[in-house]
């Protein structure tokens, strides 16, 4: 009697340990596109072109070793950038004073035609973005955060 309740809870402590270590470490974690779309209600392919347009302006307003530091961060940027429709840039007659504020505000206009190519309205850029950088802050820290925050004001 003593000797199977021993083998009883010998198979136990087995299957406990099978089944810690194959159970994936963050079976919580939701992916950004998955996170965009169950939080916003949006289909997975406009969470996926919203992100990657958001990506898309970043990797215009950053330094090439800015945005490979922040791409770490983020499985499938790549992706996203390639699921994100094509931005149109915006053409000033203003001169170079103005260029850079231009760029920024262009950047804004661009990223809002993209949201509306998506069929998302030009709001939504404001609800997709606090979503990703909370999702950066969690995946690459806060200076992968900044940055990302840096190129989109």
């Amino acid at each position: 009697m003593i000797r199977g309740q021993s083998i009883i809870k010998i198979c136990s402590i087995f299957f406990l340990i099978f089944w810690i270590t194959h159970t994936p470490t963050y079976a919580g974690d939701m992916g950004l596109v998955d996170l965009l779309s169950s939080q916003l209600g949006v289909t997975k392919d406009q969470a996926e072109g919203g992100a990657g347009s958001i990506f898309q302006l970043a990797k215009q307003n950053l330094s090439v070793e800015d945005f490979s530091g922040l791409a770490k961060a983020v499985p499938g940027i790549d992706q996203m950038i390639g699921a994100a429709p094509k931005m149109e840039k915006s053409s000033s007659s203003l001169g170079n004073i103005s260029s850079m504020m231009d760029s920024k505000l262009g950047g804004m206009a661009g990223l809002t035609s993209s949201f509306e190519k998506l069929g998302l309205s030009g709001e939504m850029v404001n609800k997709f973005t606090p979503i990703i950088l909370d999702y950066v802050k969690n995946k690459g820290g806060e200076h992968a955060m900044n940055l990302l925050k840096g190129a989109l004001l």
